[in-house]
């Protein structure tokens, strides 16, 4: 039999850190669903493309959504404090491309349909499946905003297949 030898508590060296590059390098082996996160109100229309979005618990239904605080859709996120979480299917590529770059606003949302939820944020009309929320708490972290986002409806669209972001690249996932 194998004898453990546990060092005692605390009495381990500190770890180097990991590099940005080496997190974002492992990240891109993990693969994630593509959504569209989107707003309006008050501040206005906008979105954005986001990978880490993640389900926190079903009572309340409750979902998390990071958001880069240099997004341009930042300030309308804040301050509507409504959002609509879009899961995407193949064949929305291009319009995760341009939700993820520095296209304007009206541009984006010129490039899908759109329709309201309950709580004001666009739905997109061919999603995978949208979440309709109201974002109920946010917490700093690094360079990103968390936000804990309140289900208030969801809408089941009838594509068949999911798209996922996994090494650098859009990928389909069907059953």
């Amino acid at each position: 039999m194998t004898e453990l030898h546990l060092a005692p508590l605390g009495s381990r060296l500190p770890l180097p850190p990991v590099t940005r590059e080496t997190y974002r390098n492992g990240m891109a082996s993990l693969a994630a669903a593509v959504n569209l996160i989107a707003t309006d109100g008050p501040a206005g229309r906008a979105g954005f493309t986001a990978t880490a979005v993640t389900s926190v618990t079903d009572d309340p239904p409750t979902l998390l959504v990071c958001l880069n605080r240099a997004s341009s859709a930042t300030p309308a996120v804040l301050e509507n404090k409504v959002v609509s979480v879009n899961a995407l299917a193949p064949g929305h590529e291009a319009v995760s491309s341009l939700f993820g770059g520095k296209t304007p606003m009206e541009d984006r949302f010129a490039a899908a349909r759109w329709t309201p939820g309950q709580t004001g944020a666009p739905l997109l009309e061919d999603a995978l499946v949208s979440f309709d929320c109201e974002v109920t708490e946010t917490v700093e972290v690094g360079t990103h905003f968390i936000l804990m986002c309140r289900v208030v409806d969801v809408k089941a669209g009838d594509r068949e297949a999911a798209l996922v972001y996994f090494r650098r690249a859009y990928q389909a996932v069907s059953t």
